[in-house]
């Protein structure tokens, strides 16, 4: 598949845009020494600033990507259009010193689009693997509920076990790889929900709202003020962070203590939501696995060794949002995955 170098152009892959200094080969770190944790965690800081150049508000947005980062997970954003979901993607691909690309998912999308195909050589007689848009660091999913579900199913074997198959072949992906997908929950012609075999893959499921007003003053100002959402170079946006620093922080994470009265209030919320009489399905053990892993990462980003109930409470609502199945008929009386939530969150005992 040709890639265009528009950023916003026709359906199939675009890379986001290559950062000023020209980013790392896909999985690889700069050259010189490893960076050091407090390194890692000042470049992950600095990130988050440097995304604000261009993303006003959406603060929880930000910091789940980063946490996402940290924890080798994939995010769904789901919001209304025109509220900044792709810019934010592309905010990141810009501040990271890595391989970015985006994928404008549509109705006629073919899978081999997505992973890549065997490519026949009239020359030497022989079939080539020619590497699709998943062989990134960063794969924006644009509108992934815009695709059928023979090509959404095609990110499953890469999203989970970072490899993509063709011909028998296992091929594995860069590392880091994290896919960040858009969907309109508004609009439901012409689209196709994802399954839940898929949505339990994205750690986080974020909400990205519409802005204050005070935000959208904000916005509505920079762009008074010449700011172009597609050149994001001008806008001031530079790598920050690379390779090298996700490394050392994803190790920093996993040094992060978890006490046994931690790891059973976990359990205990994630039981809850299967006994819940409103719940067909609840969260797994995958959930659970996915809230440690969030809550650990979370704890680190704010100085600290160890993992709090607080931290728990704060990533609960993101990490186990998409992995709840209502009855049809607590849905008919209006109740939601996110209110269940927060009452669970209310009545689960929280260890002292």
């Amino acid at each position: 598949m040709t890639k265009s170098p528009d950023p916003s152009g026709p359906a199939g892959t675009a890379p986001v845009g290559p950062s000023p200094a020209g980013p790392s080969p896909a999985g690889t770190a700069p050259a010189g020494p490893a960076p050091t944790a407090e390194q890692a965690h000042a470049a992950l800081a600095a990130l988050r600033a440097e995304i604000g150049k261009a993303v006003v508000g959406n603060d929880n947005a930000v910091l789940y990507l980063v946490l996402a980062l940290l924890c080798r997970g994939h995010v769904l954003l789901e919001g209304v259009p025109g509220v900044a979901k792709t810019l934010l993607v592309r905010a990141l691909a810009t501040a990271l010193e890595l391989e970015h690309t985006r994928v404008q998912f549509t109705p006629d999308l073919m899978p081999g689009d997505v992973t890549g195909s065997q490519i026949y050589d009239p020359h030497s007689a022989e079939f080539t693997f020619r590497q699709g848009p998943v062989f990134t660091n960063l794969l924006l999913a644009d509108e992934i509920n815009r695709t059928p579900p023979k090509t959404q199913s095609a990110l499953l074997e890469s999203m989970e076990e970072r490899q993509v198959s063709v011909d028998g072949r296992p091929r594995p992906l860069p590392d880091p790889f994290v896919v960040v997908a858009t969907q309109n929950p508004i609009e439901q012609e012409g689209t196709y929900p994802l399954p839940e075999a898929q949505l339990d893959r994205f750690l986080f499921k974020v909400d990205i709202t519409l802005p204050g007003r005070e935000d959208e003053f904000h916005i509505l100002a920079r762009h008074a003020s010449g700011f172009d959402p597609r050149d994001l170079t001008a806008a001031g946006l530079r790598p920050v962070a690379g390779a090298g620093h996700i490394a050392a922080a994803r190790a920093a994470v996993g040094a992060v203590t978890v006490a046994p009265e931690v790891l059973a209030y976990i359990v205990d919320l994630c039981r809850a939501t299967r006994s819940a009489p409103a719940v067909r399905h609840g969260a797994s053990t995958r959930g659970a696995t996915a809230l440690l892993a969030a809550a650990r990462a979370l704890a680190w980003l704010n100085g600290r060794g160890f993992t709090t109930p607080d931290d728990v409470k704060f990533v609960a609502t993101a990490v186990l949002r998409h992995r709840l199945q209502l009855r049809p008929e607590a849905e008919l009386d209006g109740v939601t995955a996110e209110g269940l939530l927060a009452g669970l969150l209310h009545s689960v005992p929280v260890p002292v």
